[in-house]
């Protein structure tokens, strides 16, 4: 479930307070808000995205899913339209479950794929595939939490671990850039590339088609972008001829 045919650009849909948000390097209090999510979801598949990117921001910092009602509005609008990865929040593997259950292709877990290693295998037993393992990095090191605790662990050590444990793909964040607009670093992607099989799908700074590119070059199955496609820096369009 969790291969990619071909690289695809997924747009994110961040949502705090049952808004779309994108943040500055995962901080509160940064982030500038886009509306309705469902709109959102709509707008990007019209445009020809295959996957959504959805996260919910009041879960990845408080713990606990806050903005159900969007995300089943997405479920509603988007139907069989595009693939949904859910993230933010997913703290056991009876709640991811219960979401891919209820229609979400992949769930997305990092602070409870830290604290718990097993539940990866746990939920891929019942959907094999289905569990993206998301390594956020800050200064080179795996952070949690909504990015405020380290962990000691070298991203593409972990991400390899993972993969034993059933993870059917690695979602790897540059915290260092995210958010800013300033382009990518594609040394980390390259290094989590090399170092396992499945898909890595990269986040992180996203400012321009180029960087798109490059993250392609750097062995990325995947793009994540979120701000710059809210800010019309390019269009997914754009983004899907510069690799294809």
């Amino acid at each position: 479930m969790a291969g990619f045919d071909a690289f695809e650009v997924i747009p994110a849909v961040d949502m705090q307070d049952g808004e779309v948000v994108q943040l500055v390097q995962g901080e509160r209090g940064t982030g500038r808000r886009y509306g309705d999510p469902a709109e959102a979801a709509r707008r990007w598949i019209d445009e020809g995205a295959r996957t959504l990117h959805l996260v919910d921001l009041d879960g990845a910092f408080e713990g606990e899913r806050r903005n159900a009602p969007a995300i089943e509005a997405i479920l509603g609008t988007v139907g069989e339209d595009a693939e949904i990865q859910l993230g933010g929040g997913i703290r056991s593997a009876g709640d991811a479950i219960d979401l891919l259950e209820r229609g979400v292709d992949r769930v997305i877990l990092g602070t409870a794929a830290v604290e718990d290693p097993e539940i990866v295998g746990e939920i891929s037993d019942e959907y094999e595939g289905s569990v993206t393992v998301s390594l956020d990095a800050k200064d080179g090191e795996v952070v949690v939490s909504g990015w405020t605790e380290g962990t000691g662990l070298d991203p593409a050590d972990a991400a390899e671990r993972y993969e034993g444990l059933g993870a059917g793909a690695i979602l790897f964040t540059n915290v260092d850039v995210e958010g800013r607009l300033e382009g990518v670093r594609t040394e980390p992607v390259r290094r989590i590339a090399e170092a396992v099989s499945i898909p890595v799908i990269a986040s992180g700074g996203v400012a321009s088609v180029e960087d798109v590119r490059a993250l392609k070059e750097a062995g990325a199955a995947a793009v994540v972008v979120g701000t710059a496609l809210y800010e019309g820096r390019f269009t997914l369009a754009e983004a899907a001829e510069a690799v294809r």
